[in-house]
């Protein structure tokens, strides 16, 4: 009895694990989106999670979907109205012929974007414009200005709690107040963005050092249209800090800022609605969808509950301990099923157990931090590989590795260890 109880528990596990790899693997070069739903389907299919149970966990995802899908489309209208390359224009120039200036310089403007504007937002939007800043440039090797958007997007995730989607669902209805959270996290972030820029820095100096950039940029000129969509960006971020002291979720609000700087663009320009949908990234929806049923599917079998217990257990008995090793092993989980769906599967274990701030602290580094180490560890760098394929540029999984394992370990070292010292 007890293994026949087991085996669909056990046909859960194997779909989930051969969907979340072929997300990271995307054999025969299919997108991510495909293998996501696939293991969807198939859960659905045999039986194994029922249709109406699927289907609440894609309405699980709704905030996430509106919260891109405003991201997305303004990033497009911005890129297409010339905004990046504005901008491209004048980092060109700032950097003063210097490869390591430019490569500061797009730091901390990842920094910036990604502290008030989120890891998917710098992803999505500062992408395209780092590359058109190559481009610019003259830059033959514009890869070590690119990894910058991926690594920044996840080392400076939680400066605020709109850093990253994944800290509202880890805390939830949790959430400390601001004051508190930035007496919590402010020196772990200090300390995880210093660290990836340093590590980054060092393994990148071989290519920067054979890097040549161009001084004779012209200066772009930014358009009456370019304009509104960098109004609209900037317009987001104040929205977005806005609705999340009112403690209010930010998808339908970066979902309408979104659309409305798309509206006024396009009806200043009077057409150009189906070029901009037509190069926006819609896979990306699918693909959310799909895990967000990936973890409804897990919770069923009784994972979470087990996750909750040992959790509880551990977290009262030496919470110190239990910080640093729920840190380290959700920040390694990330990369096995993506920070999205660990950050689901987490926050609610985190409520259930209850556990002191620190270990909930700690796990909420893990989430954001973690998905540095591979490339599929986190939402914003797999929107960052979709944005770099448009350009031309691709990464595989192996190459992204090798260079988060030299990256992410240290900077989460250092921010648990800046957190317990807190």
């Amino acid at each position: 009895m007890g293994a026949l109880t087991l085996s669909p528990n056990i046909t859960t596990w194997a779909i989930t694990a051969l969907a979340t790899l072929g997300v990271i693997l995307r054999p025969f070069s299919w997108p991510e989106a495909i293998w996501a739903v696939l293991g969807a389907g198939a859960l659905v299919a045999l039986g194994l999670l029922a249709p109406a149970t699927a289907w609440a966990g894609v309405l699980k995802g709704t905030d996430v979907y509106l919260f891109l899908v405003g991201m997305m489309l303004m990033s497009e209208v911005a890129r297409k109205e010339g905004l990046f390359d504005w901008l491209a224009s004048i980092a060109v120039r700032a950097a003063k012929g210097s490869a390591a200036r430019l490569f500061t310089l797009v730091y901390l403007v990842g920094t910036v974007v990604t502290v008030f504007l989120s890891n998917d937002a710098c992803a999505v939007v500062l992408t395209p414009a780092v590359y058109a800043a190559t481009k610019a440039a003259k830059v033959e090797n514009p890869l070590p200005y690119l990894f910058i958007c991926a690594f920044i997007a996840n080392a400076a995730s939680f400066v605020l709690p709109i850093s990253n989607p994944a800290n509202l669902v880890v805390f939830a209805d949790h959430m400390p107040p601001l004051m508190r959270w930035l007496t919590l996290f402010a020196l772990p972030s200090v300390l995880a963005i210093v660290t990836t820029y340093a590590v980054l820095r060092l393994t990148q100096a071989k290519s920067l050092r054979g890097q040549s950039v161009a001084t004779d940029v012209e200066a772009a000129s930014l358009s009456r249209t370019g304009l509104v969509a960098g109004i609209g960006i900037v317009a987001t971020g104040g929205v977005l800090i806005g609705a999340s002291a009112l403690g209010l979720d930010l998808g339908l609000p970066t979902f309408v800022a979104g659309l409305a700087t798309t509206i006024v663009v396009l009806l200043l320009k009077r057409g150009g609605l189906v070029e901009v949908a037509k190069d926006v990234s819609w896979s990306v929806l699918p693909l959310v969808a799909g895990l967000f049923v990936l973890v409804e599917a897990l919770e069923k079998t009784g994972v979470l509950a087990m996750l909750a217990d040992l959790l509880k257990g551990y977290a009262h008995a030496a919470p110190t301990e239990t910080a640093w090793g729920a840190g380290g092993l959700i920040a390694v989980l990330c990369n096995l099923v993506n920070n999205l769906p660990a950050g689901l599967i987490a926050g609610a274990a985190v409520h259930t157990a209850q556990v002191p701030e620190k270990v909930a602290g700690a796990i909420l580094v893990g989430v954001d931090l973690g998905p540095n180490l591979s490339v599929t560890g986190s939402l914003a760098t797999i929107l960052w590989l979709t944005a770099i394929r448009r350009e031309g540029q691709d990464v595989g999984a192996w190459t992204f590795l090798k260079l988060g394992l030299l990256v992410m370990p240290p900077a989460l070292v250092l921010a648990l260890a800046g957190l317990l010292l807190v």
